[in-house]
């Protein structure tokens, strides 16, 4: 058993991943309190990559916004 299945088992069903914006690391389960958290992410692969997410969205919705100004 891996240790992601032994976490899972212990957190339940509702156990997801979270990146941590204080540390920069990637917790499971609500371990940090909700406002330094980005998340819930299905795997720990996709919460490693959160910031990399939040950049890419703020990017498409200025974008958006940009378009709509036109």
């Amino acid at each position: 058993m891996t240790l992601e299945d032994a976490a899972k088992n212990s957190a339940g069903d509702n156990a997801q991943w979270w990146f941590n914006t204080v540390s920069g690391e990637v917790e499971f389960g609500l371990l940090t309190a909700s406002v330094y958290r980005i998340g819930p992410f299905a795997s720990r692969e996709e919460a490693l990559g959160a910031l990399d997410t939040v950049r890419r969205r703020a990017e498409e919705w200025a974008a958006t916004e940009a378009s709509e100004d036109d």
